[in-house]
């Protein structure tokens, strides 16, 4: 169904410092709102209604989440009227840059000093998948990141773990020490006893290999369960 809008104001009527275009440009861009930067990529809004009020009415329909914004589809964003195929996919092709901009700080080996620290460096990668995945994280004796590694993919439901595979993929880089992440797409972070003996068994084996288990991490668009901070490693 197409969303209903309220009449507009026009962008040009407003004062020259509340445009969004002139406000980043004088005032910079940590100035702007969500829905000032999102106008600015549209461009322009519909009959009804100013590209910032466009912009307000689709953030608002994603709970002003810009997560959930970042997984609308094409069609999804078409349902407003004022957006056609082009300033869709100008927005998602925005909402994915943004996102591997999160990723790209690996070649700088950030340091993993909390639970907090590498929920940052994983949730951009599984946090919003439909389906399980399963990852690790290879870390250095000072806990920087060596890389990371997608071990599995699965269904809604599970995946499949292979600690050979795990542990491989460890000693290929001399990682000190691993930890562990999976999503759970339906959102919730309460581990499965699945989960509490695959951790288990992947510490032992660490133990053996010399390559310590810091951490196993559950992630979904709630947030994160840590089996460290929770005192279950």
């Amino acid at each position: 169904m197409t969303h209903q809008y309220v009449n507009k104001i026009s962008i040009k009527a407003w004062a020259e410092a509340d445009r969004p275009r002139e406000k980043l440009l004088h005032r910079g861009k940590q100035n702007l709102t969500d829905a000032e930067l999102l106008a600015i990529l549209m461009g322009s809004g519909s009959r009804e209604l100013s590209a910032v009020a466009l912009a307000q009415l689709i953030l608002q329909s994603k709970n002003h989440n810009l997560n959930e914004l970042g997984k609308s589809t094409v069609d999804d964003l078409r349902e407003f009227k004022g957006i056609g195929q082009a300033k869709a996919i100008g927005i998602i092709a925005a909402l994915e840059l943004g996102r591997r901009r999160q990723l790209s700080d690996l070649r700088e080996k950030p340091q993993i000093r909390s639970s907090q620290d590498a929920y940052r460096e994983m949730a951009p990668m599984i946090q919003d998948l439909p389906h399980e995945e399963f990852w690790i994280l290879l870390l250095n004796r000072a806990n920087r990141i060596l890389g990371r590694e997608k071990i599995s993919s699965g269904g809604v439901s599970g995946t499949m773990v292979d600690a050979k595979l795990i542990f491989s993929k460890a000693l290929i880089k001399t990682a000190s020490s691993i930890m562990l992440f999976h999503n759970h797409p339906s959102g919730g972070l309460t581990p499965s006893q699945a989960d509490i003996s695959l951790t288990r068994k992947l510490k032992e084996a660490g133990k053996v290999l010399d390559t310590q288990v810091l951490d196993h991490l559950i992630i979904s668009e709630r947030g994160y369960y840590s089996f460290a901070d929770e005192g279950k490693l």
